[in-house]
């Protein structure tokens, strides 16, 4: 049982459940803390608490350590891009790790969150995506997966080849929503995904997805459903207890919080 405090609203974990639940070395934690990264309260006997939106970025912070970005590296630039947010907090923030640095997203551009340095401008028009005579859809998902990191715009005309051949094409539905919200149209993404689920209306993926966009336009409610029905549909998706107990976290309910907080811990064992 996840320990909360006598204040619904101020619902916050233990140093030794976030260790268990993300599991997080203690010198990556107190880096974090030092930092001013994350500033858990103190609880009784001086212990600290920390609150989902710490838990948030310290999942982040183990993504991070995951794809082996050294732990000074990710302190540094952690505390780097916290700077520069002023009152605004970092858990909103899209981090990923490209070669080992941490890279901060925002719509279509992203920059080295240590030196500033701007990485790729995926504004710059694409060229078309010319296959030869005869190529099928496994030809032009193969293609899409190798153009994503290089140019989104053409990777996602490929994908729109894959399923105009192929509309069951589970994989390409998932791959083009989720480039689209990254190049900042997360409004596509929904319509996309929307008339994916006309034709997979039982893919759990698909509704995750769809959970993801909502949110990123901030349509909580529909998000909420959105993973609800994912997890109807597979009910051991981790991620979609986690998004879920953020956002019923977010909305003042933090009992079904620490549910599905719980079964996150429980599945990602």
């Amino acid at each position: 049982m996840i320990d909360a405090s006598a204040d619904d609203r101020q619902a916050t974990l233990s140093l030794r459940k976030v260790q268990a639940l993300l599991g997080l070395p203690l010198h990556v934690v107190t880096g974090l803390i030092d930092a001013g990264v994350v500033t858990p309260t103190r609880g009784p006997r001086h212990a600290w608490r920390f609150t989902f939106q710490d838990v948030v970025l310290l999942r982040t912070a183990h993504r991070l350590r995951t794809a082996q970005v050294p732990s000074r590296k990710l302190l540094r630039a952690l505390a780097r891009v916290k700077g520069g947010l002023g009152p605004l907090p970092l858990s909103g923030v899209r981090l990923t790790a490209i070669d080992r640095q941490v890279v901060v997203r925002d719509g279509p551009l992203q920059w080295e969150a240590e030196s500033g340095q701007l990485l790729m401008d995926f504004d710059t028009a694409a060229a078309p995506v010319v296959q030869p005579l005869g190529a099928t859809e496994v030809d032009w998902f193969a293609e899409a997966v190798e153009l994503e990191a290089t140019d989104p715009a053409a990777a996602i005309q490929a994908y729109r080849a894959v399923l105009a051949a192929d509309p069951s094409h589970a994989a390409a539905w998932v791959n083009l929503s989720a480039l689209l919200c990254e190049q900042g149209h997360c409004d596509d993404a929904v319509q996309t995904l929307d008339e994916a689920i006309v034709h997979l209306p039982d893919d759990a993926d698909l509704h995750f997805n769809r959970g993801i966009a909502l949110e990123d336009q901030q349509r909580f409610d529909e998000a909420i459903g959105a993973y609800e029905r994912a997890l109807a549909l597979r009910h051991d998706l981790a991620d979609a207890h986690f998004n879920l107990a953020r956002l019923h976290e977010r909305a003042g309910r933090p009992h079904r919080a620490l549910r599905h907080l719980h079964e996150y811990r429980r599945l990602s064992r």
